[in-house]
């Protein structure tokens, strides 16, 4: 399978890696040392931006912003399939049905960052043989395929990210600095959190906030729980507790 990476940033490497680096896979990046560099470390080669070579799969792993202009220019060079791993899929499975109506379409989204791999990723795909040798590549690797609509995956996204990012950077805004020894296991549990948040690409995060909605809800609940009463606080306590459904949801494919 002849791959085209468009993007050679973390996510890029991580999709050539699980695909395999044996020779077959190119990168290509506004950034030429990017694509060399990518190219060295998953054991790929680096193709210019103004190529006209043709791949069997062509994968985007761009920006969120950037990923539509990016389908348009490169889903031309695909001869079997296209895919995506950008972090939202309404808009580039809409792209790449414009694009490349012929070919295979996926668009699949690791719910890690690539130094801690493997884990759950969500996909939308057509039934097709490269589509079967993606999913089959992801599991070989140790990933859970979850399969899933744009729809779904861009509506949890609004709490599983950008919800769940905005309380942990509103408590680290707003908490002071305390004594040593002076953590509970519920802070130290949410600092560990803000380390790993703030120890990321703020632009990444940023892309998460524009694209998914819902930081505004969490302000709204914490204007809620600041100004409750004590009958109040309680009953936001409670619902706090049981407003989470406990029912297990559909069993991943695996």
């Amino acid at each position: 399978m002849d791959v085209l990476i468009v993007g050679a940033g973390a996510m890029g490497r991580w999709f050539g890696e699980v695909v395999g680096g044996d020779g077959r896979v190119a990168f290509v990046d506004r950034e030429a040392e990017a694509a060399h560099e990518a190219a060295e470390t998953v054991g790929g080669r680096a193709v210019p931006e103004e190529t006209a070579e043709r791949f069997d799969l062509v994968c985007f792993a761009v920006p969120i912003p950037a990923v539509e202009r990016a389908i348009s220019l490169y889903a031309p060079l695909s001869d079997r399939a296209i895919a995506d791993v950008s972090g939202v899929m309404g808009a580039p499975v809409a792209a790449m049905e414009r694009s490349a109506p012929e070919r295979e379409h996926v668009s699949l989204h690791p719910l890690f960052s690539p130094e801690n791999a493997p884990g759950n990723v969500p996909i939308v795909a057509d039934e097709g043989p490269v589509a079967g040798w993606i999913r089959e590549r992801l599991r070989e690797a140790g990933n859970t395929v979850v399969e899933t609509t744009p729809e779904e995956h861009d509506a949890a996204m609004e709490t599983i990210q950008t919800k769940a990012h905005a309380a942990i950077l509103a408590f680290a805004l707003a908490a002071d600095e305390v004594p040593e020894g002076f953590e509970t296991p519920v802070s130290r549990e949410l600092d560990d959190l803000v380390e790993t948040v703030t120890g990321g690409n703020p632009h990444v995060y940023a892309d998460i906030q524009s694209t998914f909605p819902g930081a505004d809800e969490v302000a709204e609940a914490a204007i809620d729980v600041a100004e409750a009463d004590r009958e109040g606080f309680e009953a936001l306590y409670r619902e706090a507790g049981t407003g989470r459904s406990s029912e297990p949801g559909p069993e991943p494919e695996r």
